[in-house]
């Protein structure tokens, strides 16, 4: 029996290793370094992932799949 998937409460089923911030002083980072350099800032990105403040968007590269964490401009025209 295999072991369940390990989930990320800020990036889902994808490894935070493999997500990079796109915005802020934390560009350029991954989430899991965030997550270690900055554990409040990474805990406010936790409570506002039900809002839609920030998004996941897949690009292609030669070296494979790269994630970006980024501001959803569509989050701020709903409240």
């Amino acid at each position: 029996m295999s072991n369940p998937p390990e989930f990320s409460p800020v990036t889902g089923i994808i490894d935070e290793s493999n997500v990079i911030f796109d915005f802020g002083e934390h560009e350029g980072k991954t989430v899991k370094e965030v997550h270690e350099i900055d554990p409040d800032f990474y805990d406010s990105l936790v409570e506002e992932k039900a809002t839609g403040f920030y998004a996941i968007k897949r690009e292609a590269h030669i070296d494979g799949k790269v994630y970006r964490l980024y501001l959803n401009p569509l989050a701020k025209l709903d409240q």
